[in-house]
C-alpha cells in the first residue's frame, strides 16, 4: 500500500485558491493588512480540511531560531543535576522550547567539545551550571544565563544570575553544630575551582573562627564515595580528630560514613556528620543525614524564565534561592570523654 503523503502548504494554496506566500503569511499570524479577512478564513478552512499543519522546525529555522536551549552540566552522574533539567524543561515546554543536556568535557575548550560545533547557530539560549565565568564567554552571542555560578557573572558583560544562597546554608550547618557544643570541626570538602564551593567555604570558616576554641581543618576530595572516604580518614585519624565532619555534598558525607565506620566509630555518637543538597540518598544512609536542602528543580526552573526574558529582549535580575536546614539524626552533641583524640580504644588507625 502506497504511503500517504502529508498536505503541503502548496495543496492549501491551491484548495484556497491562493498562492503560497498567502498561506504563509495566514498560518504565520502575519496577514493583518496584507491578506483581507474573507482570504485569511479561505486559506484557514481549506487548512482544517486537509488536516495540514505546518512544519514548526522548517519554520524556526526559516526564522534563525530552534526553540532549543542548552543546559550545561558538570556531570550526569551527580543525582542534584536531574531535577535542574527537570525544572528547566518544565518551564521551557509550557513556551514551546526544547532543552538539551551536555556536560562540559575536563579540559574542555569551549562549546566546540560539546554536542554544537556551532551553538550560536544551532540554539536560542544557554543554561550555564556551576561553569567557571571565563569559560562561558566561549558561547559568543549566544544568551546565557548561570545557575550557581555565583553573582559576578561575566567580566565586562554581566550575564543573568540565578544562585543558591549556599553561604547561609553552610552559616546554617556551622551554627548547628556549635548549638550543639561541636568546636573541632573537619570539612571534606569538594576539590573543585567553583564559586559554590569557595562561598560554602569561606562561610564554614567565619563561622568556626568566631566560637571560642574553634578548630577547623579541612581535606579535599572529588565528589565521590570513595575519595570522600579517604578525606575524612586523612581528618579523623589526625593529631586533633574533629568531632563533626561538614561535607559540601550528600554524596561525599556517604564517604565520610564510610571512614568513621571503617574506623569503629558511630554517627553519630562519635562523629556527626552533615551534608549538602539533600538528594535522595540523605534519607538512604542510616542514620538519615542532616543537610541543606537546595530547591534544584525550582534552579532550572527560574533559570529558564530568566532565559526567556533575555529572548524576549528583557534583563532579568539577579535571583538567590534561599536552601533549608534539615536537621535529622546524623548530628548529636560531641562525647565528653573524647578532649582531644578519640579515645584509647580507638581502632583502626594504623594500616587504613
Amino acid at each position: 500500500m502506497p504511503a500517504i503523503s502529508r498536505p503541503t502548504s502548496k495543496d492549501v494554496a491551491q484548495e484556497a485558491g491562493v498562492s503560497q506566500s498567502t498561506v504563509s503569511l495566514v498560518l504565520g499570524g502575519k496577514w493583518s493588512g496584507r491578506v483581507s479577512p474573507a482570504t485569511a478564513r479561505s486559506v484557514r478552512s481549506a487548512a482544517e480540511r486537509l488536516g495540514y499543519r505546518p512544519n514548526q522546525a522548517a519554520r524556526n529555522l526559516r526564522l534563525g531560531t530552534t526553540r532549543t536551549v542548552l543546559l550545561m552540566v558538570p556531570t550526569l552522574t551527580a543525582p542534584f543535576f536531574g531535577p535542574v533539567y527537570t525544572g528547566a524543561a518544565r518551564v521551557a515546554a509550557r513556551h514551546g522550547f526544547g532543552v538539551v543536556v551536555s556536560t562540559w568535557p575536563d579540559g574542555a575548550a569551549g562549546p566546540a567539545d560539546g554536542p554544537f560545533a556551532a551553538p550560536d547557530e544551532a540554539i536560542d539560549g544557554v543554561l550555564a551550571s556551576s561553569m567557571a565565568a571565563e569559560t562561558l564567554g566561549e558561547f559568543g552571542e549566544t544568551p546565557v544565563v548561570t545557575l550557581d555560578c555565583g553573582p559576578a557573572g561575566l567580566p565586562g558583560a554581566p550575564v543573568p544570575t540565578v544562585d543558591f544562597g549556599v553561604a547561609d546554608g553552610m552559616r546554617a550547618i556551622a551554627e548547628h553544630l556549635a548549638g550543639l557544643g561541636h568546636r573541632r570541626i573537619g570539612h571534606v570538602a569538594a576539590a573543585l575551582d567553583q564559586w559554590t564551593f569557595h562561598a560554602r567555604a569561606d562561610a564554614l570558616a567565619e563561622v568556626v573562627a568566631g566560637l571560642p576554641g574553634g578548630v577547623l581543618s579541612r581535606a579535599g576530595c572529588a565528589i565521590d564515595v570513595a575519595s570522600a572516604k579517604g578525606a575524612a580518614t586523612r581528618l579523623l585519624t589526625g593529631p586533633e580528630p574533629p568531632t563533626a565532619l561538614v561535607c559540601d555534598d550528600d554524596l561525599i558525607a556517604a564517604g565520610a560514613y564510610k571512614a568513621a565506620r571503617a574506623l569503629g566509630l558511630e554517627v553519630p555518637s562519635d562523629v556527626s556528620v552533615t551534608g549538602f543538597d539533600d538528594v535522595l540518598l540523605a534519607t538512604a544512609l542510616e542514620p538519615e543525614l542532616t543537610t541543606v536542602r537546595l530547591p534544584a528543580e525550582e534552579l532550572g526552573a527560574q533559570g529558564m524564565a530568566a532565559l526567556l526574558d533575555l529572548l524576549d529582549g528583557r534583563r532579568p535580575g539577579p535571583r538567590v534561592l534561599p536552601g533549608e536546614l534539615v536537621v535529622r539524626g546524623s548530628t548529636a552533641p560531641p562525647r565528653v570523654d573524647r578532649p582531644g583524640r578519640p579515645g584509647p580504644s580507638f581502632p583502626g588507625k594504623a594500616g587504613v
